[in-house]
């Protein structure tokens, strides 16, 4: 079971994948979380992202790809993975299904996560997060304790300062411009579905099983 989740910042991938993760038992790879731990382990490649970072560029997608690599080689991922976060470009699209034949893995199934662009910067403006584990609160899905201390790591609950209307609606543009062509990309494996993410949670989580019912049984 390999899943790609898409969908624009504040679309709520991060909770679906952990609905996902604990209820088919397969880990959750996010990019940016792939990047960070690589780093502070002191691998190889994760020393060439830290110099590159460190001067002010873009990690390579050959970088990138090495990290989703070793990442998929770990026992935990025998069966199966949610990648959240990648691919972003065609680029990276067709190094991914490089890699998934050089595995032998089957192709994922790609769902993505619509909403509305009001919803988004509303709750966008109105997140919060823990800045020692990452944790997201929202008023909504999962809302932030008056004390504002993490209840996972006892961490400061704070607002992300990119979390403002202007930058939300930059990274929205970017995001679509980038995402669009992928989209399409992966229509053609007719493997691809969008969802309507303006919805509660178990709605919309109710819907990806749903969805993966249907495409495992047919496998």
């Amino acid at each position: 079971m390999y899943i790609i989740l898409f969908g624009a910042p504040g679309v709520g991938k991060g909770t679906q994948a952990k609905l996902i993760s604990q209820k088919y038992h397969i880990p959750q790879i996010s990019t940016g979380d792939m990047l960070r731990e690589a780093i502070r382990q002191g691998t190889e490649l994760g020393k060439k992202a830290e110099e590159i970072i460190a001067r002010g560029d873009l990690v390579s997608d050959d970088i990138m790809l090495g990290l989703i690599d070793e990442r998929i080689s770990r026992p935990d991922c025998k069966n199966g993975f949610i990648l959240d976060g990648f691919p972003r470009t065609i680029k990276q699209a067709n190094g991914l299904d490089r890699l998934f034949k050089e595995k032998k893995l089957t192709s994922p199934v790609c769902i993505e996560i619509t909403v509305p662009e009001t919803v988004i910067i509303k709750r966008l403006t109105s997140r919060r997060i823990c800045e020692k584990c990452g944790a997201i609160f929202d008023p909504v899905g999962n809302p932030f304790p008056p004390d504002l201390k993490c209840p996972q790591c006892g961490g400061r609950i704070v607002k992300r300062q990119d979390d403002n209307e202007e930058t939300i609606h930059k990274r929205l543009q970017v995001y679509h411009e980038q995402t669009a062509p992928v989209r399409d990309y992966y229509r053609q494996f007719n493997k691809f579905y969008s969802i309507d993410g303006n919805r509660t949670v178990n709605e919309v989580f109710n819907e990806i099983e749903e969805i993966l019912t249907s495409v495992f049984q047919q496998a």
